[in-house]
């Protein structure tokens, strides 16, 4: 299994400090409670042992990539994930303590914009993917997840399900995902846009 690209050694970037130890703890936590080996988590995600070991005890910070495999095994979305390791989720939360996750290996920024709830059904996301990063993904977290991608600033393209949209700044695309997903940068400058996701 190869794992290049998938994992990032525990640096100032990656998920904010204050949730790693959580994280890690947390991803350990649902793979003991499903009663899987570690050999069994490296077989449904396709990740090597030792990585998900080192992940595990927080040795390493996981990229977009890998924390996709993770939350698709344990059917769960990004955020809910991130939810689940805070604790009493507020109503309100401040742009300045906002969740963000940064993947420095593929020029990939998201922001948790929605107060985090784990009990709750949909979530809002901001992405910023820098000229050229290109992030795809196996499958989404739960199958028929619906998403609404608006484009707030840039161009951007999206490939879900088998087709591929081209969204320009105000752009919406909205879909349920069943398959392969893909986040390409088109343009000159970075895109952002806002991603709101809704649990089926």
């Amino acid at each position: 299994m190869g794992d290049e690209g998938l994992a990032q050694e525990r640096g100032p970037d990656g998920v904010d400090a204050r949730l790693a130890a959580r994280l890690a703890a947390r991803l350990a936590e649902l793979r003991v409670e499903r009663g899987w080996s570690l050999e069994e988590l490296a077989r449904r995600t396709g990740v090597s042992r030792s990585t998900l070991s080192r992940l595990e005890r927080g040795e390493i910070s996981p990229t977009a990539a890998l924390l996709g495999r993770l939350c698709a095994a344990y059917e769960r979305t990004m955020s809910r994930l991130l939810a689940e390791v805070e604790t009493d989720p507020p109503h309100v939360v401040r742009a300045g303590e906002q969740a963000v996750w940064r993947d420095e290996a593929s020029g990939f920024v998201r922001r948790s914009v929605s107060p985090p709830h784990p009990g709750l059904r949909g979530e809002v996301i901001e992405g910023l993917l820098t000229p050229g990063a290109d992030i795809s993904y196996d499958g989404p977290p739960v199958p028929g997840l619906e998403q609404h991608i608006w484009v707030l600033e840039g161009a951007l393209e999206v490939g879900a399900n088998g087709h591929t949209y081209r969204l320009g700044e105000g752009d919406c695309l909205r879909f349920r995902l069943w398959g392969r997903s893909r986040f390409r940068c088109t343009g000159a400058e970075p895109v952002r846009y806002a991603v709101m996701v809704v649990l089926p």
